[in-house]
């Protein structure tokens, strides 16, 4: 007589630690990192938070564009991370400005670092807020101009390992099978190499509206943020943004979009799109100083209750971190990704009400301990740190 046990599925007990290994597996097979599965994850029929109160400390970052090494340095200089890329930072919130993709070759292994160091923070009272910029939106609309081949190749390797996770699912009859993110999709594309063709539908699949890493990572990204005077954004705010549409409605139509709550095909809103776009805007991040509105801004700042100064990336700085119209446009973007122009990280830091100042790698701004003297860089009024490139010890 057979035996009724073999009838059962192997698993039938375990579906969900078994879901937990492949995923964990699969992370690390990509990543290099272990990320357990999260115990709390994001509820997202919850808005996401747009207006925080004044941190005690907060470090802003500008544009990484797939710079995984640059990254680390940012962090270090703030005193964030330690020598194993742990989280040091106690109740520091981190600002990253966006730009994580594109003109790099490390995008996913940064999205997985941000992802790790946002649930250390989150244990040691931190916080961390990431942001899109007009390059996750382009990505998800499937504008990928600007990759480089290996990062067209970090998505291979995505697609290898998560389609192996699926299979491995799939021998579990316990287990609900996970949808095909591949669905639909060409099998090649015309007059594309095969190696890029494979790495472009693998990137299509991860990133478009409802894609398996679009929505793990960047449907958690705001696309505009308010930490007590501070307004954070990409490229700028003009009052149509604020009044017509709202900071938080256009937080949770961008994020209800990259979820795919248009279809997988859907473009992204209107304001995130066009030259006068959130995302794109460069009337106040302009390189040159006297392309800036300062009229205008002013305007849009009247408009934000609270709001003292608004804190950009998008556009190269090549002096570094600067601030003009009185320091109510900031700029962070320092172009350091070796896909840029391999500048010199600088950071952005607040310290409760205080005046922001320059965290800065540059050489060429360090002080011997004779001229602690705060300094200004000329004509913009951000104070550069007191002795060379510091460290900060924060306690949680």
């Amino acid at each position: 007589m057979e035996d009724p046990r073999r009838e059962e599925p192997p698993c039938k007990e375990i579906p969900s630690l078994l879901s937990s290994f492949v995923d964990t597996f699969v992370d690390f097979s990509v990543s290099g990192l272990f990320l357990l599965p999260d115990q709390n994850p994001d509820d997202h029929s919850t808005p996401l938070q747009t207006r925080y109160p004044a941190a005690t400390r907060l470090i802003a970052i500008g544009d990484i564009h797939g710079d995984l090494e640059k990254a680390r340095q940012s962090l270090r200089l703030a005193g964030l991370v330690d020598g194993s890329d742990k989280w040091v930072g106690g109740s520091t919130m981190l600002v990253q400005i966006g730009d994580v993709l594109d003109r790099g070759d490390h995008e996913l292994k940064i999205l997985y670092f941000i992802e790790k160091l946002r649930r250390e923070a989150a244990r040691a009272g931190g916080t961390i807020v990431s942001m899109n910029g007009n390059h996750e939106i382009m990505n998800v609309e499937g504008d990928f101009r600007f990759v480089t081949q290996k990062g067209v190749e970090e998505f291979s390797i995505w697609a290898d390992w998560y389609r192996l996770g699926i299979r491995m699912k799939s021998l579990c009859s316990g287990l609900e099978k996970p949808e095909d993110p591949f669905e639909g999709l060409p099998s090649g594309f015309k007059n594309v190499r095969k190696e890029y063709s494979d790495g472009f539908r693998a990137r299509i699949a991860a990133l478009r509206p409802s894609g398996p890493i679009s929505t793990r990572f960047l449907s958690k990204n705001v696309t505009v943020a308010v930490v007590g005077g501070s307004v954070f954004v990409h490229g700028g705010l003009l009052s149509d943004h604020v009044v017509n549409h709202g900071l938080e409605k256009m937080n949770q139509e961008v994020r209800d979009w990259i979820k795919g709550s248009k279809g997988r095909g859907a473009p992204a809103p209107s304001y995130c799109r066009r030259a006068d776009a959130v995302v794109w805007l460069r009337s106040f991040s302009h390189e040159a100083a006297e392309r800036c509105d300062c009229e205008t801004l002013e305007h849009v700042l009247g408009t934000i209750p609270g709001a003292k100064r608004m804190i950009m990336g998008h556009t190269i700085q090549r002096l570094g971190i600067n601030g003009v119209c009185d320091d109510r446009a900031i700029r962070i973007d320092v172009g350091m990704s070796k896909g840029c122009i391999n500048g010199l990280p600088e950071v952005l830091e607040i310290n409760g009400d205080s005046k922001p100042r320059i965290l800065t790698s540059n050489p060429a701004h360090y002080k011997s301990p004779a001229e602690a003297e705060p300094e200004k860089r000329e004509g913009l009024g951000l104070l550069l740190p007191e002795h060379g490139p510091k460290q900060v010890q924060v306690k949680a």
